[in-house]
């Protein structure tokens, strides 16, 4: 099977099943139509292009799926979080998945997944720390400039300084 042709075969069958169901007059399948299950067919179809050629569609795909799942599960069981460290998860998953396949992404994910727990846990995590809860939330108020400089320098420095060691 022609890897150029995986993506867009299972994208053309997946939203032609999406809109025949659609106009079906199967109705228990109805409320499982909406937005998210265009996402779970995209995601499906880049997992399958990833998996079955070089790997790039892996991270996509996993997230595309993850997000289009967690929109489903959100209404049905009452344990999962609603929460944006489940989104940072399915990054982390991604990245994690795209490096059992190609061999890259391993410090990202590792990243990643450190990320999402702390914003799933961190109540958790205050409270372990005890009397040290005021000064971990003052270190808290100031985590979105630590993402913006890590990834600053993951698109400016660290390109750089590969570029700077080739030559």
């Amino acid at each position: 099977m022609n890897g150029q042709r995986i993506f867009p075969g299972l994208i053309l069958i997946g939203f032609g099943l999406y809109f025949f169901f659609q106009q079906s007059a199967i109705l228990w399948i109805k409320p499982y139509l909406g937005w998210p299950a265009l996402l779970l067919i995209t995601g499906i179809a880049f997992l399958t292009e990833g998996y079955k050629s070089d790997g790039n569609g892996i991270l996509s795909g996993t997230v595309l799926t993850g997000f289009g799942l967690h929109f489903y599960v959100i209404d049905y069981l009452g344990w999962w979080a609603n929460d944006t460290g489940v989104f940072i998860l399915m990054i982390a998953l991604g990245f994690l998945l795209q490096y059992q396949k190609t061999g890259s992404g391993l410090f990202h994910g590792i990243l990643f997944l450190m990320l999402a727990a702390v914003a799933l846990f961190y109540d958790t995590i205050t409270s372990w720390f005890g009397l040290l809860e005021e000064k971990a939330f003052a270190i808290w108020q100031f985590w979105p400039f630590i993402l913006i400089a890590a990834g600053g320098y993951l698109l400016f420095i660290k390109k750089s300084v590969g570029k700077s060691s080739k030559y």
